[in-house]
């Protein structure tokens, strides 16, 4: 089994070679790692370094709490954040918490040997579904503390089934799991693991305290007035089709901001032809003389998706027809009530916002009028919205519950 995970890992970098030539993020993939060993150089490895691997932009922001309340706690920590997309890479360059930010090597055993070698982690911690067997290998073979931190575990993983054994080896170079849920301690346990705490999940942390403090994107308030607004955040076709329709045969009075995913302008001009018939406008054209007079914005640019939520009602969140859910738990912190696609059996989060009847599952338009029209009788949505502040409120303190565990 290592010797068809070291093959696997050497095609996957022939692939991704090949997609350089004519795909963006591949070549930047690539372009990224070129000169890794060389860049790592700056480091001293004398320093007082904590090592966190992050996929992408998601876990970098579980990883932030923790690595927040370490640096309150020891500010001789320097903090090595490595990631593994580039999309995630320019995120965390901006994070003034990490001291170095690099994109991980391939895990080869010779680069994680050299890695380790030159980094020399007092601790490590890989965050939610980061597993790479010879980095993995390495930190255990030098003696150093590694963590998994905010995991979740799902019974179809390769970990329990029969021919998972080289999975099931990676999980014994853990010192210690911080898992997200029950079901995630009892399938470790299952294995004979006991190296394990629930602290829950460090991005109810994150978006609890942004929701305390967040920024006021321009205009939105004018925009919206006093009206109900359903938003569709991170959306993609699918979501936006949907949208649209009920758009266009809707007779409630809302007012609707849609929010793609991806911001490329063939991706607005497919969104456009879909408004066609609606009065819309979009973020980059407003002013405060026009904004009021439409009823749908189209949100054109990047980074203030998480803010906008604060001025909106509903929250239908885009990904859910893919199985590649976006943000849930930002809309919920400022009390939005949760809409979503039906694929989304791999998200703990949405499984257990929908247990509560904060969220709710949309197959078609049929479905998003009935919930619709159900979240606005007898106060349907306001307790909805209720629920979800409760949600985010309670279930926070992962990252607290990390650092007690931890050996400082």
């Amino acid at each position: 089994m290592i010797l068809f995970y070291q093959i696997s890992i050497a095609l996957y970098f022939v692939i991704i070679k090949i997609a350089s030539i004519f795909n963006p993020k591949a070549k930047k993939w690539i372009d990224g790692r070129k000169n890794s060993f060389n860049n790592l150089k700056e480091i001293n490895s004398e320093d007082n370094i904590y090592w966190f691997h992050c996929a992408s932009l998601g876990e970098l922001e579980q990883a932030k709490p923790v690595i927040e309340k370490l640096k309150e706690k020891d500010n001789s920590i320097k903090f090595l954040i490595t990631i593994f997309s580039p999309s995630g890479y320019d995120f965390a360059k901006n994070y003034k918490e990490a001291d170095y930010v690099f994109y991980l090597p391939l895990d080869t055993p010779s680069n994680a040997k050299r890695f380790i070698k030159i980094v020399n982690p007092k601790k490590a911690f890989f965050v939610k579904y980061e597993f790479w067997y010879n980095y993995l290998f390495e930190l255990k073979d030098n003696k150093i503390p590694t963590y998994l931190i905010s995991g979740v575990f799902r019974k179809n993983q390769l970990f329990f089934k029969w021919y998972g054994s080289m999975h099931k080896k990676m999980l014994s170079f853990f010192t210690h799991f911080f898992v997200q849920n029950e079901l995630s301690k009892t399938l470790l346990s299952n294995l004979d693991f006991n190296n394990i705490t629930i602290s829950g999940d460090t991005r109810l942390d994150r978006v609890y305290e942004n929701s305390l403090n967040p920024k006021k994107p321009e205009l939105i308030q004018e925009f919206i007035g006093n009206k109900k607004t359903i938003i569709l955040g991170s959306s993609w076709s699918n979501e936006e089709k949907l949208i649209t329709e009920f758009i266009q045969s809707t007779k409630k009075d809302f007012k609707f901001i849609i929010a793609p995913h991806d911001i490329k302008n063939s991706r607005i001009k497919s969104l456009e032809k879909l408004l066609t018939n609606t009065n819309y406008i979009k973020y980059s054209n407003v002013n405060v003389e026009n904004i009021s007079e439409h009823s749908v914005l189209v949100i054109d640019n990047i980074g203030i998706l998480a803010n906008i939520y604060q001025f909106t009602d509903i929250a239908f969140v885009g990904g859910g027809f893919k199985g590649a859910l976006h943000n849930t738990l930002e809309p919920a912190s400022f009390g939005n009530a949760i809409l979503f696609g039906p694929k989304h059996q791999k998200f703990h989060e949405a499984e257990e916002l929908l247990s509560i009847n904060g969220a709710f599952e949309i197959k078609d338009l049929d479905d998003l009028i009935a919930v619709t029209n159900l979240l606005l009788s007898n106060n349907k949505l306001t307790d909805t919205q209720e629920i979800n502040r409760n949600y985010i409120s309670t279930g926070r303190g992962a990252a607290e519950k990390i650092l007690n565990q931890l050996e400082l």
